[in-house]
């Protein structure tokens, strides 16, 4: 058979609306992806007819010609941003119950709330979560205890965690122990790691923007993001694309400098008090 008629297994699940390909990698690499009952290895092509099931559920190709999903959520503190059903019973797809198969585009964490894509396209879930310029996700955060100018200059102009400096970004103080933060990366608890380090522990955290689409509907509501939304999120990301390899190459420039990171504040000189 022509090779060109042939896809990707991860590709397949992808366009199928089941998953993203990162999320149908981790499938097939745990065992739970067959193809005509056999288990594939990573990379495995399909042709048109094979039987591809996932923990024994029949994918069905004609899931393909179905226009594609776009949900803008409001995730409730306490929700899991996961697709696996069975293992996570506070999951956003049970949540959400609609009544086609989509996925989370990225995460929110479970004890944060606010705005979190849900999609059936997997294409535009690579392309976002690819985009290294553009993609930016604003949150309204909530502290412990007052905040000052210091704490402001020093979230906006990186902070050490996770075995790298986060990335220069707007903070701006709303409240006494509140702040608004837009960021362009998407470290592991990054917003809560970066408080931490400063010795403040997060209260609540809301997001409120993403990219071009802004928070407009209730807590544990959702609705269909726009046509022109849409096309703006497509303009974005391609941009971001077209300048994805001249950002790798200024983090490269990055990480050949000597490390050296500091764990000590730059504002105080003093390492982060401990909660008392």
């Amino acid at each position: 058979m022509a090779e060109e008629n042939l896809t990707r297994i991860n590709k397949f699940l992808s366009e199928a609306g089941f998953c993203s390909r990162r999320a149908a990698d981790k499938l097939i690499d745990q065992g739970r992806v067959t193809i005509n009952g056999v288990v594939p290895e990573m990379g495995t092509k399909i042709a048109s007819g094979d039987e591809v099931k996932v923990d024994g559920q029949l994918i069905a190709t004609e899931e393909k010609e179905k226009p594609n999903v776009y949900i803008a959520f409001n995730k409730p503190v306490g929700i899991v941003c996961t697709t696996d059903t069975k293992r996570e019973k506070n999951n956003i797809i049970d949540y959400i119950n609609f009544p086609e198969r989509i996925f989370p585009i990225g995460r929110l964490d479970k004890p944060s709330e606010g705005l979190i894509f849900l999609t059936s396209d997997g294409d535009i879930v690579n392309k976002i979560l690819r985009a290294r310029n553009n993609h930016e996700k604003e949150y309204i955060v909530s502290v412990h205890k007052p905040i000052d100018s210091g704490f402001v200059e020093e979230m906006s102009n990186g902070i050490p965690i996770l075995d790298t400096i986060t990335r220069k970004c707007f903070v701006e103080q709303t409240g006494e122990k509140e702040f608004r933060i837009i960021l362009t990366q998407g470290l592991n608890r990054q917003i809560r790691r970066m408080c931490e380090f400063l010795g403040y522990e997060v209260t609540k955290l809301k997001r409120v923007r993403i990219m071009n689409v802004e928070l407009d509907v209730p807590v544990g509501k959702w609705r269909h993001i726009t046509q022109n939304e849409l096309e703006e999120i497509d303009r974005l990301v391609n941009s971001s694309s077209k300048t994805e390899e001249a950002s790798q190459l200024s983090e490269a420039k990055k990480d050949s400098k000597p490390k050296g990171i500091k764990t000590k504040s730059k504002a105080t000189g003093k390492r982060p008090r401990k909660k008392s």
